[in-house]
């Protein structure tokens, strides 16, 4: 297994995790606000079919966001009990750890490349 990654990096991790999570859950309260199916009047609206495709095509982006989103705030709130337990940033597949340039990009990832790409397949 390579060189441990240095405290200071972890706590600079902990500190972007942190940031994204709350970030992530933000966004998520703007996508159920900006849902059209929150209107309370959409129910009782008589709006041509036309407006109700969009509304139900607006309706089904925002619940994907809203999925993409909460996967991600999974992640993070991994990551961080990982770092509780003193094992971020080593690959849950192969325990080698992950490059620096890849947790600075993706702070919540949990395999290296190589494997990550293995579990694409």
């Amino acid at each position: 297994m390579p060189k441990k990654l240095s405290k200071e990096f972890i706590a600079k991790q902990k500190n972007e995790l942190l940031t994204e999570e709350k970030k992530t859950l933000t966004q998520i309260e703007d996508l159920k606000a900006s849902d059209p199916f929150a209107d309370p009047e959409h129910a009782s609206d008589n709006a041509a079919v036309d407006t109700d495709v969009r509304e139900q095509v607006g309706h089904d982006t925002v619940e994907a966001e809203i999925k993409d989103a909460t996967r991600r705030i999974d992640n993070i709130k991994h990551a961080l009990e990982r770092i509780e337990k003193g094992k971020y940033g080593a690959c849950e597949k192969c325990n080698e750890y992950i490059p620096v340039p890849r947790l600075e990009l993706v702070p919540e990832a949990r395999y290296c490349i190589d494997c990550e790409k293995k579990l694409r397949k």
